[in-house]
């Protein structure tokens, strides 16, 4: 487990939800992956992705799917691609993302507390 950290310090982290509106390969990644783009709503508007997710999810299967991403992150470039958030997952038993999503429907922007 990692240190302590203080309510302040997670409150600095800002996690949003958003629905993804648009998924392509990504071959020009080292590790295989996704290129994201998710809609956070009218005050963040849509923010591009890279997420290596290519062992449970096909980019056509994750358009309309909201996730979780932390949005306050310096943006990358991976690959010559701009990722701007980072989509939020945990491993399964072999190491694969599982993306983390509410369980209902939630309007896109929310921030998660």
């Amino acid at each position: 487990m990692a240190g302590q950290i203080t309510t302040e310090d997670f409150e600095r982290v800002e996690i949003r939800v958003g629905t993804v509106v648009d998924a392509q390969p990504f071959p020009e990644a080292r590790k295989p992956a996704v290129k994201l783009w998710v809609d956070f709503g009218a005050a963040l508007g849509v923010r591009r992705s890279s997420a290596q997710l290519t062992t449970h999810y096909t980019p056509d299967r994750l358009i309309g799917r909201q996730v979780l991403a932390v949005v306050n992150f310096p943006p990358r470039r991976i690959a010559g691609f701009e990722s701007e958030v980072l989509v939020l997952g945990v491993p399964d038993e072999n190491g694969a993302v599982v993306l983390i999503r509410p369980d209902f429907k939630v309007p896109d922007g929310g921030r998660l507390f």
